[in-house]
């Protein structure tokens, strides 16, 4: 059964790091208390919703961040650095 468990080396999460976190590789099955356990269809549906609203805050946190660089490398530029 190790196909179906993937271990993360090294994360950072809520602040916190996480060494050798176990995670499911098997759809619709979530790790918990060191066995795999068949997610609920309102678990999947809240994490899949959740899931598309992280990506649209990232997505926008993100283009902010490139814009920051961006103008500060346009100001370096014009230093000559």
């Amino acid at each position: 059964m190790p196909g179906r468990i993937k271990i993360i080396a090294v994360r950072i999460r809520n602040g916190k790091l996480q060494r050798r976190k176990k995670v499911s590789n098997v759809a619709g099955y979530a790790f918990r208390g060191g066995e795999l356990i068949r997610m609920s269809a309102s678990e999947r549906r809240k994490r899949k919703m959740g899931a598309r609203q992280g990506k649209i805050k990232r997505k926008a946190k993100m283009y902010r961040a490139i814009q920051k660089r961006k103008r500060s490398m346009q100001k370096r530029k014009r230093l000559g650095y």
